[in-house]
C-alpha cells in the first residue's frame, strides 16, 4: 500500500530526453518513500514526453503527468506553478530534469525540515557536476558549492530578511533548485512562483519570496547534483548576456514586491541599492 506522500517533487522539463529518466530514477531510488512525482511538461516536441508518460503508467499513484493546455509551452515559473496547484503534499521539492539527486537527499530534508516547524525552506551545498561526461577533465572540474556567496554560514537558520539581505550582498548567487525543500503553505501564501520570469531568475524569485515569508534553515549537508551543460539555461543566457538583463527584470521586480508588501528594512533596501549599483556600474 502507498502511503500519502509528505513530499510533492516537481519536475519540469522542456525537451529534455538526454537526462530525464536519470533524473527520475533519482527520485524512485530515494530511501525516503513518503513522495509523489509530478512531472510537468512544458511543451517538449521530443522524446522526453514519452518517457514521462511512460514513467507514470509504470507507477501509477506515485509519478504523475501534468501539461499545459494544448500542449503549450509556458515557462518554467507556469510549469512550476502547474505541479503546485495538483501537489498534494505538506512539502515540495524541486529537481530539474537535467539534475540528478543521491539517494538520502529527501530522507535528510525531510529530517531538516520537520524538526523545525517555523522554518519555510531549507536547503544545502550542490556539487556542479560536469564529471557526468566521464571526460578525466570534467571529472576533474566537479566542486562543492553553495552558490550563495561567502557571508551565509551553513548549520543556521535565518529570519526574514536576513538571507535575502546577505544574498543581494553577494551578487545575488542562490541554491540551486535541487538542494531546496519549501513547506507548501509557506509557499502558497507567497503567491507561488512569478509567471512573468519564464527562464533566468525564476529561481532568485523563489528564493526572495520565501527569505521573506519565513525563516530559512541552511544546511551544511551536500545534497544534489547540479549538471553542467552547454544547454542548461544559465549557460545559455550567459553565452548570450540575457543573464544580465535578467538580473535587471529581477531587481525592478524585487523593488515592486517589497514596495507592495511594504518591506521597509533598512539593510535589505541597502542591501537592494547596493545591488542595483552594481548592475548599473560600467563594464
Amino acid at each position: 500500500m502507498i502511503e500519502p506522500p509528505l513530499v510533492s517533487v516537481i519536475t519540469i522539463f522542456l525537451d529534455e530526453e538526454r537526462f530525464l529518466e536519470e533524473a527520475i530514477d533519482s527520485v524512485l531510488t530515494q530511501t525516503y518513500g513518503q513522495w509523489e512525482l509530478l512531472l510537468v511538461d512544458d511543451g517538449s516536441s521530443d522524446g522526453s514526453t514519452a518517457i514521462a508518460i511512460r514513467a507514470a503508467r509504470r507507477h501509477p499513484g506515485r509519478v504523475r503527468y501534468l501539461e499545459h493546455p494544448g500542449h503549450r509551452n509556458r515557462g518554467m515559473s507556469s510549469s512550476r506553478n502547474l505541479g503546485l496547484a495538483h501537489a498534494a503534499g505538506e512539502f515540495v521539492a524541486l529537481l530539474d530534469a537535467d539534475d540528478v539527486w543521491p539517494a538520502t537527499v529527501l530522507e535528510r530534508q525531510v529530517a531538516a525540515l520537520s524538526a523545525r516547524p517555523s522554518v519555510g525552506m531549507t536547503y544545502g551545498p550542490s556539487r556542479w557536476w560536469y564529471g557526468w561526461t566521464g571526460e578525466p577533465a570534467d571529472l576533474q572540474r566537479d566542486v562543492v558549492d553553495f552558490i550563495d556567496g561567502r557571508g551565509v554560514p551553513a548549520d543556521a537558520t535565518y529570519p526574514p530578511p536576513t538571507l535575502l539581505t546577505q544574498l543581494l550582498l553577494d551578487g545575488g548567487c542562490v541554491p540551486c533548485p535541487c538542494s531546496i525543500l519549501l513547506r507548501r503553505a509557506v509557499l502558497e501564501a507567497a503567491g507561488g512562483f512569478e509567471d512573468a520570469f519564464t527562464g533566468l531568475y525564476e529561481d532568485q524569485v523563489l528564493v526572495a519570496k520565501m527569505s521573506l515569508a519565513a525563516p530559512v534553515f541552511v544546511s551544511d549537508e551536500w545534497l544534489g547534483l547540479y549538471r553542467q551543460h552547454e544547454q542548461s539555461c544559465c549557460a545559455v543566457g550567459a553565452r548570450t548576456g540575457a543573464d544580465t538583463s535578467a538580473r535587471r527584470q529581477y531587481l525592478e521586480w524585487l523593488r515592486q514586491y517589497l514596495d507592495t508588501n511594504r518591506v521597509a528594512n533598512r539593510a535589505l533596501r541597502t542591501a537592494w541599492e547596493t545591488a542595483w549599483r552594481g548592475l548599473e556600474a560600467p563594464a
